[in-house]
């Protein structure tokens, strides 16, 4: 059983507190500080109310991971709309999942998506000041006069808005892949964000806000992730940890996938056959079968370029009754002899 205290005894402590006694104990490794020790100290606020429980650091490498993800986007709207799309950051921020609803606009275009394998869902708002827009441009509208009708969208527009929402998941999963490789899939639509609970009100979630703009249309997008969806990766968020794991993991997946997209391309190819000078004079003489001579014998490697660079060296002939080229090996940059 411990020792306690009679009255004496902690009379006998007070008195020594407030005399300032236990102060000189510090330097004997009594567990109690001194005067000299609580002024060296650095004292910082605390709001239990709004916990920071991710780190600036953590911050910073999700600020640069979701860049990743605006570039992406954008590109794949400017592609889809046929018309320049930006999607950039404009802020990143810690809030709790209450205030988060309460600064949405309602109605406004509100998603909950599923992550596998995090566990967990996050949410994606577009601003109905961009939706619409984007929505009659896939009508084929100017967006000259368009009206922004305050009322939820109905099955058709989320129809048409969910091809845009694809696209958004696609690059979210791909700048994802640097942490993890996270399958993205919409769960449920709502229209007004204060119905959906899937934390509590006060659980500390992180904001992404974007800005789109689509010509003289601008509206506002965010991705609100709640801290127990990432805290299995935070440990990869780490500045220094993000860019070591990203550099061992991309490259290969990165160039799979960009030869993958760009393997049905069509390049245009062309051999330099050689060189002649004549005279302007002889130009305007030239008619049907006259013959130039060129720099070049006939046993020589020619080059082949590739869109106007060199590329390949190898010799003309036939094949099949086509004309043909034979690679023999690579060109030197720049060479064309």
């Amino acid at each position: 059983m411990p020792d306690v205290l009679d009255q004496d005894e902690v009379d006998a402590l007070l008195n020594a507190v407030a005399g300032g006694d236990l102060g000189n104990d510090a330097e004997d490794g009594s567990g109690f500080e001194g005067e000299a020790d609580q002024a060296e100290r650095e004292v910082h606020n605390y709001d239990f109310k709004r916990p920071e429980r991710v780190s600036k650091d953590q911050m910073r490498a999700f600020e640069g991971l979701h860049e990743r993800f605006a570039r992406n986007f954008g590109a794949a709207l400017s592609g889809y709309l046929r018309t320049i799309v930006e999607v950039k950051v404009r802020s990143i921020e810690q809030l709790t999942y209450a205030e988060f609803t309460y600064s949405l606009p309602s109605p406004t275009s509100f998603s909950l998506l599923n992550c596998e394998p995090l566990e967990g869902q996050i949410c994606l708002e577009i601003s109905p000041l961009i939706v619409y827009p984007i929505i009659d441009r896939m009508l084929g509208g100017s967006n000259a006069e368009l009206y922004i009708p305050q009322r939820p969208l109905t099955q058709i527009e989320q129809r048409l808005a969910n091809r845009i929402i694809e696209r958004a998941l696609s690059a979210l999963a791909e700048a994802w892949s640097n942490i993890v490789e996270a399958t993205f899939e919409v769960a449920q639509h709502e229209s007004n964000p204060q119905l959906v609970q899937i934390v509590a009100p006060n659980e500390v979630v992180v904001v992404i806000g974007f800005e789109l703009k689509m010509g003289n249309r601008a509206g506002s997008m965010s991705l609100c992730i709640p801290y127990n969806v990432i805290e299995p990766v935070a440990g990869r968020l780490t500045s220094e940890d993000w860019f070591t794991y990203r550099k061992h993991d991309a490259p290969v997946e990165q160039r799979d996938r960009l030869l993958e997209n760009i393997s049905p391309a069509k390049l245009k190819a062309r051999i330099y056959l050689g060189r002649s000078k004549i005279k302007v004079s002889e130009l305007l003489a030239l008619e049907l079968g006259d013959v130039l001579k060129i720099d070049k014998e006939a046993d020589q490697d020619m080059v082949m370029q590739m869109v106007g660079k060199s590329k390949f060296v190898g010799r003309i002939g036939q094949f099949r009754g086509n004309k043909a080229f034979k690679i023999s090996g690579f060109a030197k940059p720049g060479a064309t002899i």
